[in-house]
């Protein structure tokens, strides 16, 4: 067995998702394992090298988890021959920037998403990447969840007949500050940073309704801000200027029809914090994060509405649950592994920065369609 480095520049490792999804549970997972096995007779060891402004956090990490390389200076990194693959888990405002000093170095890029703060820019990175000949990926971890992968599974055996609809709820209440930290950073509510719940979840519906259902043709939306005042981490009291919760209905390709909430000012009550309700005409599901169940139409029961009597059916229980008939991964450190394959074996790959363009316009449409009151088209794009 020849073992082959993989040494990856890791840049914004001190963020939550960086940090938990991407280093922890995704590249020191691998290496865990012993890491990846191409099945040729080759394993592929990943060597993170941490990047970022703060090279105390960036140190803290590094002695955490017993890690020799870290850098302040990503000019540096980028120039150094040894580094393969550059990735970038930054707030969104620094990405592009970064992306494109990468390719211009000749580094395979992995990116978290959105890929940019616009379309432009977004297809701008995956015609420079193509041109340059480097190999690029984008997150696009929700459609690696057990519960979507089920769903897929139901899609692609044609449990549904004809798909008619896809009704989506995603939220969960994120604290102020005030009394209580919050979950998730401050920049996350400035627009002027690049937040917003629809530069963030727009693309996450993107690709999961054009893997599973069909490509998104049209878009309608209101975004809006249910909370205007919270609290950064400082403690410091601002105005809340993105959108914290955003309504839409996209219509696919082939006729269903997409309706999704999302929103940081919910509180849940659902068995997950997303779920995904599919109808078709020969059977319904109802898929979350990890668990899916099903409703054939041979055993679809018959409810009678009648609001003067009490219900005496428990509906959930007339649905089944999918079995997982295998083990699920971490999604994020599944899909890390087919980009890897893809860098070092030349294996399919179509999550690429063209892919992560698509979302970027979803959510730009969407927001032109909460400011203009309108449904949108949502054309094809090509590079």
């Amino acid at each position: 067995m020849t073992r082959k480095t993989v040494r990856i520049a890791m840049n914004g490792v001190t963020g939550r998702m960086g940090y938990r999804q991407h280093l922890v549970r995704s590249i020191l997972a691998l290496r865990e394992q012993g890491g990846l096995d191409l099945g040729d007779g080759t394993v592929l060891w990943p060597e993170p090298v941490l990047v970022g402004r703060r090279e105390h956090a960036l140190r803290e990490i590094a002695g955490r988890h017993g890690l020799e390389h870290v850098c302040t200076d990503l000019d540096a990194v980028l120039a150094d021959p040894a580094v393969d693959v550059y990735f970038d888990a930054q707030v969104t405002s620094a990405r592009e920037e970064a992306i494109r000093k990468a390719i211009a170095a000749g580094k395979h890029v992995y990116t978290e998403k959105p890929t940019a703060t616009g379309l432009d820019g977004a297809l701008e990175l995956a015609r420079l990447a193509h041109a340059k000949g480097v190999r690029h990926g984008v997150v696009q971890d929700k459609i690696f969840l057990p519960g979507l992968l089920k769903l897929k599974r139901l899609v692609d055996g044609g449990f549904f007949g004809r798909i008619l609809s896809v009704r989506g709820e995603f939220g969960y209440w994120v604290f102020e500050g005030d009394w209580q930290p919050a979950q998730r950073p401050s920049w996350n509510y400035r627009a002027e940073a690049g937040g917003g719940i629809v530069v963030d979840m727009f693309p996450h519906w993107e690709y999961v309704l054009h893997e599973l259902f069909g490509r998104v043709r049209s878009v309608q939306a209101l975004a809006t801000t249910h909370v205007p005042q919270r609290w950064d981490e400082r403690g410091k009291p601002y105005d809340a200027t993105a959108d914290d919760a955003a309504y839409g209905v996209f219509e696919l390709e082939g006729g269903a029809v997409a309706q999704i909430n999302s929103s940081w000012a919910v509180r849940v009550n659902r068995d997950e914090l997303v779920e995904f309700q599919v109808d078709g005409t020969e059977g319904s599901a109802v898929a979350g994060l990890r668990g899916c169940r099903v409703q054939h139409r041979s055993a679809t029961p018959k409810p009678v509405w009648d609001p003067d009597v009490p219900a005496t059916e428990v509906f959930r229980d007339q649905w089944q649950e999918v079995p997982d008939n295998g083990a699920f991964d971490n999604g994020f450190k599944a899909q890390w592994e087919l980009f890897l394959r893809h860098v070092h074996a030349g294996t399919p790959y179509h999550w690429d920065l063209l892919a992560g363009a698509r979302g970027v316009q979803l959510a730009e449409l969407g927001l032109k369609s909460s400011a203009e009151g309108r449904r949108l088209d949502v054309p094809e794009i090509v590079l």
